[in-house]
């Protein structure tokens, strides 16, 4: 029988670590030997230009045009797409067979549209808590339910 191998994903915006469990009371292993880490600038340095302007539909007038999105929210949505990215990699070299998400509910939610229709069916349970700053040892604690 096949050993079947869960991956945990655990993020917000800015950061996301990545750990293994290959059964019951085996705990968690780092799934990478690294943590992914955004580029976590505030909008005012992403968007150092001065906004374009436009002339006012009546009058002489001109305004700053604002940027249809906040630089450092696009930031954050770009991240959840590399870490959807990484995971299609993995999947294909069939390194997990379960997915579960621990992460802030905004990068829950950027997680979830990034994801590929094949990557959705493997996640077994979505989290909406931000588990980041946790320990491993502490997140052997709040996972145990699913370990």
């Amino acid at each position: 029988m096949k050993k079947r191998v869960t991956w945990f994903l655990i993020g917000d915006g800015a950061r996301v670590r990545m750990f293994a469990n290959d059964g019951p009371g085996k705990g968690l292993k780092p799934a990478l030997r690294y943590e992914l880490v955004a580029n976590n600038k505030p909008s005012r340095e992403i968007g150092s230009d001065s906004p374009g302007r436009s002339f006012a539909s009546v009058g002489t007038d001109r305004h700053a045009m604002e940027p249809p999105t906040d630089p450092h929210r696009h930031e954050q949505r770009e991240f959840a797409r590399e870490i959807a990215a990484l995971l299609q990699t993995h999947r294909h070299k069939s390194a997990f067979d379960r997915l579960i998400i621990a992460a802030a509910p905004q990068m829950l939610g950027d997680l979830r549209a990034a994801l590929s229709p094949p990557l959705r069916d493997l996640v077994h349970e979505e989290i909406n808590k931000d588990y980041t700053k946790a320990s491993q040892k502490d997140l052997e604690k709040h996972l145990a339910a699913y370990l």
